[in-house]
């Protein structure tokens, strides 16, 4: 089936998404696309087709992260099973806050807030309110199937994310290490995953 314009296909979308990570990570937001198409393997005007502008492309970056995070709230068993989808979303969750990769460039999109408002808007858009909106309706679908007695899907989303997340993200953020071994994040995803289940038992 042909492609339609500004379509490409998903192996040439990662290879521009991971040559943006590599790119913006080693020199932040005013680093040339330029750059990012030569490590990619693609045209400069391959980016602009697909993704519109560098904005864009953070969004884009910004998005596959969300997906990553959230698709454990989506694969076969997820619905019917709480106790297992939540602490693998507590686990990608705490996996990706202390990602050096990642704290750079909300770094960076922090600093660059006051003087490109839109973008900071649409990065949080697409980013943390995004990824919340996933876990409640996840969330919603268990209540309604009688497995979780939740009234306000988006506070008890806001509560579980709250209790994983906690001090953390800022921490890493200021560079204090966050010093979170696998044992440890399993822990802690598995901890506020057994309280919220009864904090919100039907």
């Amino acid at each position: 089936m042909p492609r339609v314009a500004g379509q490409i296909d998903r192996t040439k979308n990662e290879a521009i998404l991971d040559a943006a990570s590599d790119v913006l990570f080693e020199r932040g937001l005013a680093a040339p696309l330029d750059e990012i198409a030569r490590r990619a393997g693609v045209s400069k005007q391959t980016i602009y087709n697909h993704y519109g502008s560098k904005a864009e492309l953070v969004r884009a970056l910004i998005a596959r992260r969300v997906e990553q995070v959230t698709a454990a709230l989506e694969v076969a068993g997820a619905d019917g099973g709480p106790e297992i989808a939540l602490a693998a979303y507590a686990r990608r969750l705490l996996a990706t806050i202390g990602m050096e990769r990642g704290l750079a460039l909300f770094r960076l999109l922090i600093q660059s807030a006051p003087g490109a408002p839109e973008m900071a808007k649409a990065v949080f858009e697409t980013g943390m309110r995004s990824g919340r909106r996933k876990l409640a309706e996840y969330l919603a679908r268990e209540a309604r199937a009688g497995r979780l007695g939740i009234a306000d899907p988006d506070e008890a989303a806001a509560f579980f994310s709250g209790m994983v997340v906690s001090h953390r993200q800022v921490q890493g953020l200021l560079g204090v290490p966050l010093e979170l071994t696998p044992e440890h994040i399993d822990h802690i995803a598995a901890e506020a995953t057994r309280r919220f289940l009864r904090a919100y038992a039907p």
